[in-house]
């Protein structure tokens, strides 16, 4: 899944995330819970489409549970979400 840099995810969804990001994701001793509607404590930004994480570039990201998260199409295609939260932001700039 592409990830379109909408930022849902990391403000919405309920996810287990790393503690520390200086520290790799496998050590159980890193990890904690982010509830819904809290923003992640990685999330850099604040719009629609320009939303970054501090650990994305970090050598152990694929072990995360934000790399594991996917969709049903195929791993190369825009990720739903964030094709729907894009254009509904653009409707209601446009309207």
């Amino acid at each position: 899944m592409i990830c379109l840099r909408c930022g849902y995810c990391c403000l919405m969804y309920d996810v287990v995330i790393v503690s520390d990001p200086d520290k790799p994701a496998d050590d159980e001793n890193n990890i904690e819970f982010k509830q819904n509607n809290q923003r992640c404590k990685h999330l850099v930004g604040d719009k629609i489409g320009e939303f970054s994480c501090v650990i994305h570039n970090k050598d152990w990201y694929d072990t995360t549970p934000c790399y594991q998260f996917t969709q049903f199409e195929v791993k190369n295609s825009p990720c739903r979400m964030g094709e729907y939260q894009i254009k509904k932001l653009e409707k209601k700039n446009v309207g």
